[in-house]
């Protein structure tokens, strides 16, 4: 099974052996992302998710994190509050829609975030190192295919 190629698979279907490649992949990641930047900040692996996207994304209610990131709430709840009591993020006002709580990266939590980078680039370079370069822009339009088509789950999702 660790080859990629498990054998007698009962759901041994093209697109079924790449989902399952694809979530072990996913699965996965998440440890460069731990040891070689999580754990190096003193922070847990959803922090870092949360600093990631609000950095990358701006302004995000708790709920739009959720959407976003594929957290449970109860994650993203307590991630936002770890991240509030290091003083890295704080909640504002939407003032479209003022029961809406979103959230934005502090000074602090910027520069934790800058911080953090060369560790978050020693990570990719890792990663991505053995692609080429239409390799890794071959990668990223799929990404970005895959992306758009998992965002629509809740819309066409088959019951």
């Amino acid at each position: 099974m660790r080859s990629g190629t498990p054998d007698n698979n009962a759901l041994d279907n093209s697109n079924t052996s790449l989902l399952l490649a694809m979530l072990r992949f996913a699965a996965l990641i998440n440890r460069p992302m731990r040891d070689g930047v999580a754990t190096k900040a003193g922070i847990s692996p959803n922090d870092l998710m949360i600093i990631m996207a609000l950095g990358g994304e701006g302004e995000l209610a708790g709920h739009d994190l959720v959407d976003l990131m594929g957290m449970q709430p109860m994650n993203v709840s307590r991630a936002l509050a770890a991240l509030s009591d290091r003083g890295w993020i704080v909640q504002v006002t939407d003032k479209a829609n003022r029961r809406r709580k979103p959230h934005k990266l502090t000074e602090a939590g910027w520069a934790a975030y800058r911080a953090m980078g060369p560790e978050i680039e020693r990570v990719a370079q890792f990663l991505f190192n053995t692609l080429d370069p239409a390799e890794r822009a071959g990668m990223a339009s799929v990404l970005d295919k895959l992306y758009r088509q998992v965002m629509c789950w809740d819309d066409q999702a088959i019951g």
